[in-house]
């Protein structure tokens, strides 16, 4: 029975989610975080859920620790079925005012972070013909104005996906990469439907049922379970995602109207 499951960044958000969300059906959880509070708190939910684990605290910038967390869920759980890269930090800037710190900070966790949970744990995933979930963003697909270090990071880590779901088929091991929007509102503003009143339509649907950390959870859920690669757990993103497909010129230049909008804003503070 395949149900040991690897998650980072799973004292809060998303992560936590994620681990609930599997937890539900019975899962073993391994769960790491640099928030020690928060993992135990996420622990005691996966228990009161029905699912069970342990927890270690883990900096995903640190290989080593990666390696030992690894090692940890081969003599506590025997292996590990799916290994969730979520660990990420948010970001935001103009290119201009970013330093080459902010960059390599940024890389570092959300981007690099994932290529070393991904290296420690495919001895783990390929013996148990398991799966790889890596946690990006709409912005990796968006490039929204004012976080150019952000949107390259997680760009990394859909390219990343797309280059280890066609090398690791052959070992029948499952890659997906999770995009959310979580500025909801950023995403609206540059999104061009066909009428005006489309997109005061998509507004109001969002503002009344506004999407849940555990409703992305459940979307990734049942999406994994379908084998779907690209996992867009927003309406509005995939209509956005769909748009781009077809006419990326009209993402850019809303973008580029975003981004007046944004450089005015910065400097009305």
């Amino acid at each position: 029975m395949h149900n040991r499951m690897m998650i980072t960044g799973a004292g809060s958000g998303l992560g936590r989610e994620i681990a609930l969300r599997w937890a539900r059906d019975g899962w073993q959880l391994a769960l790491s975080d640099v928030n020690e509070a928060g993992l135990a708190e996420t622990l005691k939910m996966v228990r009161e859920a029905g699912g069970d684990g342990f927890t270690m605290r883990c900096d995903v910038r640190d290989y080593s620790q990666l390696i030992a967390f690894a090692q940890a869920c081969e003599e506590k759980l025997g292996g590990i079925d799916v290994v969730v890269n979520n660990a990420g930090v948010a970001s935001g800037g103009f290119f201009d005012e970013l330093s080459l710190e902010d960059w390599d900070w940024q890389i570092a966790i959300n981007l690099m972070g994932v290529v070393k949970g991904c290296k420690a744990f495919l001895p783990l995933v390929q013996k148990s013909k398991g799966k790889i979930i890596n946690i990006a963003s709409m912005a990796a697909l968006m490039q929204a104005p004012g976080m150019s270090n952000y949107n390259v990071a997680k760009a990394g880590v859909v390219a990343l996906s797309e280059s280890l779901m066609v090398e690791l088929r052959q070992a029948e091991v499952g890659v997906h990469v999770v995009c959310p929007s979580f500025f909801q509102t950023n995403l609206l503003d540059s999104f061009r439907g066909p009428t005006p009143n489309v997109k005061a339509q998509i507004g109001k649907l969002l503002e009344s049922s506004p999407i849940t950390a555990a409703d992305i959870a459940d979307y990734i859920h049942q999406q994994v379970a379908k084998g779907e690669f690209m996992i867009l757990p927003h309406e509005e993103g995939r209509m956005a995602w769909k748009v781009k497909q077809q006419n990326p010129q009209a993402i850019y230049d809303e973008m580029a109207l975003l981004a007046e909008k944004k450089r005015a804003k910065s400097k009305a503070v």
